[in-house]
């Protein structure tokens, strides 16, 4: 065989190769895909617990001044406004709890109270529904040692988020 006609069939024979080679690979299976994308990130706290450490948060009070959360003003939405609000009256609380939405990996924060002090919980549901679950606690008397235990059980899921589709009472 001459060169040419050797090179031609390579030429060819890669030609062939290639589309049979795309063409198995896209009929196996994903296996190797990330887990991320088939379940989310925001896995309950008990199975977090096997698999994931407790988000940051503080086991005390700083003894400086606490930061400040965002005016409720800020927000449109009544129910973001309230949880605002609330959370500006248990910023101490805050600091001490942990954030499932992981936000600590993410973006940063130390508590759950970093999320109060920006935009974040005005965009996250998990954020929205702990806070209202810390300050619905703290009416109760609990301390932010057992709230963050609630917090970590999932207790936040349970948060009947319609009685805050309402201005909430100076008295509340």
């Amino acid at each position: 065989m001459t060169a040419t006609k050797m090179s031609r069939k390579k030429l060819i024979l890669g030609f062939v190769t290639l589309p049979v080679i795309a063409l198995g690979m896209m009929l196996l299976p994903q296996h190797a895909s990330s887990r991320l994308t088939t379940q989310p990130r925001l896995a309950t706290p008990q199975s977090a617990a096997a698999s994931d450490p407790v988000p940051a948060y503080h086991s005390e009070v700083p003894s400086g001044p606490m930061p400040a959360t965002l005016a409720p003003e800020t927000f449109t939405e009544a129910t973001v406004q309230n949880a605002y609000a609330l959370a500006a009256k248990i910023k101490k609380v805050l600091y001490q709890q942990p954030c499932y939405c992981y936000c600590d990996r993410h973006a940063g924060h130390g508590s759950l109270l970093d999320c109060y002090t920006g935009m974040h919980a005005a965009e996250c549901g998990v954020c929205l529904r702990e806070g209202l679950y810390a300050y619905e606690q703290t009416k109760k008397g609990k301390t932010a040692a057992q709230i963050r235990e609630g917090i970590e059980k999932g207790e936040w899921r349970t948060v009947d988020m319609t009685k805050y589709q309402t201005p909430v009472t100076a008295a509340k």
